[in-house]
């Protein structure tokens, strides 16, 4: 278990991409092996929190798991299917808008990789600052913090109008760009285990890789129900660009005291404890959009 824990989210993206080699080199559909090593992920996360648990308690159902469930179900199955359905649509009415022809790429696969990574993580950093800085994306990404415990599900606890501007945001602009979509999936290969393992109730001990990932370990702070320690380690897998907008925080410090959760100023209008539909349809009820 000691490596395991020391380097767990190594292991997990060196997988990835070596799947996702391999599917390149065989001309497999490379989703498929986004796909595998996604569902790799859950399953040995899932297990490593029985296992290795940081807070036992995180481990039992808060009156929360309908809700994860619910909000996983929908992105999954209908938000992320729609999104892949539109966005070739939406594409093609920009070119026309702007009167212009579409951009093509032509890089070697690892170089639009590379580019892919920085410039979507630029933009998932800056529209996940965003949704604590607006009043009412705030209110959209209240369902993401409403959850009191930490645990692999929750990390799919999304309003789906916050992961459609986060896709907006950080995906659209490289698919307009010109990258190819094999260069997005390669993005795919490295952020997707990540992002699965970012909220993983498991005891992890990963030293400098905090520093690289948004792991676990430094990802709670960002859960925390004080504003100073919660607006902090908005990268999406990475962390580089916390490391240059100065909002990067260590994991030292975050202990059995630190609670998770909303701000007090927003969990006395947000409907926290209520069920999936009610956090939906929240942002059309008054007080919606208090920060």
């Amino acid at each position: 278990m000691f490596l395991i824990q020391r380097y767990l989210v190594l292991m997990l993206v060196t997988g990835s991409l070596l799947l996702f080699a391999l599917a390149w080199h065989l001309g497999i559909n490379l989703e498929i092996s986004v796909l595998a090593a996604s569902v790799t992920t859950l399953a040995l996360v899932w297990w490593l929190e029985s296992k290795i648990p940081y807070r036992k308690q995180w481990n039992k159902n808060h009156g929360d798991l309908a809700t994860d469930i619910a909000s996983a179900g929908v992105l999954v199955a209908i938000i992320d299917p729609l999104i892949k359905a539109i966005a070739p649509l939406a594409l093609v009415a920009l070119y026309v808008a702007f009167s212009t022809k579409p951009f093509v790429i032509e890089s070697p696969l690892w170089l639009q990789v590379a580019l892919v990574l920085l410039l979507v993580e630029f933009g998932k950093y800056w529209a996940h600052r965003l949704h604590h800085t607006l009043a009412p994306l705030w209110w959209l990404h209240a369902m993401h913090h409403s959850s009191e415990r930490l645990y692999f599900i929750n990390g799919l606890r999304f309003h789906p109008l916050n992961y459609v501007a986060n896709f907006a945001l950080a995906v659209l602009p490289v698919m307009l760009m010109g990258f190819s979509p094999e260069a997005i999936l390669g993005y795919l290969a490295i952020t997707q285990p990540v992002v699965l393992l970012q909220h993983a109730n498991i005891d992890l001990r990963h030293g400098v890789l905090n520093k690289i990932f948004s792991t676990p370990e430094v990802h709670r702070w960002h859960h925390s129900t004080t504003p100073d320690e919660a607006n902090r380690n908005f990268g999406n897998a990475l962390l580089i660009w916390d490391h240059v907008f100065g909002t990067f925080k260590s994991e030292a410090g975050f202990d059995e005291s630190k609670a998770i959760g909303l701000f007090s100023s927003s969990k006395a209008h947000y409907p926290s404890t209520s069920s999936y539909l009610a956090q939906l349809f929240s942002m059309f009820r008054p007080p919606c959009c208090r920060a």
